[in-house]
C-alpha cells in the first residue's frame, strides 16, 4: 500500500494512492482506522510530508564507498546523530540555504518510518515495528561539521529533511535502488543491497538506545556521491517502488537581506 499525507483546499489528511486516485485515512494511521472511498484526484491535491516525526534519527557511513569517499573506515556499528522535527519539508517544498554555510550537501537515503512503538527490537522482529519506507535527502552542512567537528548543527538548519512523496508499506529495503540527480544529472546510484547495515540491524541498534515510537523516522545512510547544492537547483530523489522526491534549492530570506 502507498500512503500518503496531503491537503485539499484547506484539509490536511492521510490517505492511500491507488493508481492516481486517493482514498481518505479516517482514525490512527498508526493504530485502528478505516479507508474511505478513493475520491480525490492526486493531481488535485498537494501532498505534503508524509509523516510528522517526533524525532529523527539519521545514520552516517553505511555504504562503504561512502566512508571511502571521506576518508573513513567501514564503522563495526551504526553510527546515529539526530535531527530535529523542525527540519521536515515535503515534496516540492524548499530546501533553503542557511547564509551561516558554504557548502551545503545533497545526501539520498531510504528512511524507515516506524509503526508500533518498541525497545530492545531484535533485526527478526523490526518489520513488525516498521510501517514502511519513504524517500529522504539528508540535507547536511558540511563544512559546519568539518569546523565543529560534530553533526548535529551541520544537519539541523530548517529545510534540511525533505521527506516524501509517499510511504511503501510493501518495499523490500534489502533491494531497491537509490538515485539522486541534481538539474537532471545523476549525482548518487546505489542499491541498498550495498548498505553496511540493513534497515532490521539499524531499527534493533537505534531500539537499544532509545524507545522507538510510531511516527518516528530513521535515516538509513547515503552513498557515494553526495555533493554541493546552489541556488535554483532542482534536486530529485528516487527509491524504485516509492518514487521521485522533487525539491528546489534557494537562498534563505534572511541570506537575502
Amino acid at each position: 500500500m502507498h500512503l500518503v499525507r496531503y491537503q485539499h483546499g484547506h484539509t490536511i489528511s492521510h490517505g492511500y494512492l491507488d493508481g492516481d486516485s486517493i482514498g481518505a485515512i479516517t482514525g490512527d494511521l498508526f493504530g485502528a482506522h478505516t479507508r474511505g472511498p478513493r475520491e480525490v484526484k492526486r493531481a488535485e491535491v498537494k501532498l505534503l510530508a508524509p509523516v510528522q516525526p517526533g524525532k529523527i534519527v539519521a545514520v552516517g557511513s553505511n555504504f562503504a564507498d561512502r566512508a571511502r569517499e571521506a576518508g573513513l573506515p567501514a564503522p563495526a556499528f551504526p553510527l546515529i546523530v539526530l535531527k530535529p522535527p523542525s527540519a521536515v519539508i515535503g515534496p516540492d517544498e524548499a530546501i533553503e540555504l542557511p547564509p551561516q554555510s558554504r557548502q551545503v550537501e545533497h545526501s539520498a537515503e531510504l528512511a524507515i518510518v516506524i509503526g508500533r512503538r518498541g525497545r530492545w527490537i531484535t533485526p527478526d522482529a523490526a518489520p513488525h515495528h516498521i510501517l514502511g519506507y519513504t524517500c529522504a535527502n539528508d540535507v547536511t552542512a558540511r563544512d559546519i561539521i568539518a569546523l565543529e567537528g560534530l553533526w548535529t548543527r551541520g544537519k539541523s538548519f530548517d529545510t534540511f529533511c525533505p521527506l516524501g512523496p509517499l510511504i511503501s508499506t510493501t518495499l523490500n529495503p534489502n533491494d531497491a535502488l537509490i538515485t539522486c540527480r541534481v538539474n537532471g544529472q545523476t549525482r548518487q546510484m546505489t542499491s541498498t543491497h550495498d548498505m553496511l547495515f540493513s534497515a532490521q540491524q539499524i531499527v534493533a541498534f537505534v531500539s537499544s538506545v532509545m524507545t522507538l515510537l510510531p511516527g518516528d523516522v530513521i535515516l538509513t545512510g547515503t552513498p557515494a556521491g553526495a555533493g554541493p547544492l546552489a541556488a535554483g537547483d532542482l534536486v530529485e530523489i528516487e527509491i524504485e517502488g516509492i518514487g521521485i522526491l522533487r525539491n528546489h534549492v534557494r537562498a534563505s530570506e534572511q541570506a537575502a537581506e
